[in-house]
């Protein structure tokens, strides 16, 4: 009976190492909480300093001027509002991050890291270029479906080089992104939605579950 528990062990400590080695294991769930939060921020200052009002496609009414032309304030915001939720976000996620791997005694830049990140980039990198090129052709209404749509690809794409509950992330995140494109001109409810809501509930599920 001990030598079986003692080969069990050997196989889950296997395991365990082969996990360590192949997938980036440091993510913190708190990292997807803040971002969460400054998201949600975001989505809030926007709401106020551009007078939305989320009970109608009001969006379009700001996001174009009176010759058709998209808004450059408009824009200008919009563009200033995301850098800042999206480096607030990458500083807290990337100290939490850091915190963690230093707890464990794990590395953060490895093989597993940088593939990690390639396949988080390149859809993400697409689909930017993307937006860019929805805006040039004034079509304001498809950016925040495309870009949880991409950003879902990105999280799938990725979830093969860390922990496996991401790929949950990525698929409500790609569900939210098609649901957002059959009602144009409420983005920035969509986008508090799943870079707000689903983050921190993420977040707040991977703490649980793998850090306490």
């Amino acid at each position: 009976m001990n030598q079986q528990n003692e080969q069990l062990e050997a196989i889950q400590e296997m395991r365990s190492l082969m996990e360590r080695s192949s997938r980036f294991i440091s993510l913190s769930g708190l990292s997807g909480v803040f971002a969460g939060i400054f998201a949600l921020a975001g989505a809030i200052a926007a709401y106020y300093y551009l007078k939305l009002d989320l009970s109608s496609n009001s969006y379009y009414a700001t996001a174009y001027s009176s010759n058709g032309e998209v808004n450059q304030n408009f824009f200008a915001f919009f563009i200033g509002d995301a850098l800042c939720v999206l480096v607030a976000s990458l500083i807290a996620g990337s100290l939490l991050t850091i915190r963690k791997a230093k707890l464990k005694g794990q590395q953060i830049w490895d093989n597993t890291s940088k593939r990690l990140l390639v396949n988080l980039f390149i859809p993400l990198a697409a689909g930017g270029l993307f937006c860019l090129v929805l805006l040039h052709h004034g079509l304001v209404g498809l950016v925040a479906p495309a870009t949880l749509l991409f950003y879902g690809l990105a999280l799938l794409n990725a979830s093969k080089y860390t922990l496996h509950d991401i790929r949950y992330l990525g698929i409500c995140q790609i569900v939210l992104g098609l649901i957002a494109s059959l009602y144009i001109g409420y983005g920035l409810l969509f986008w508090a939605i799943g870079f707000g809501l689903l983050h921190i509930v993420y977040g707040t599920v991977m703490y649980y579950k793998y850090e306490r």
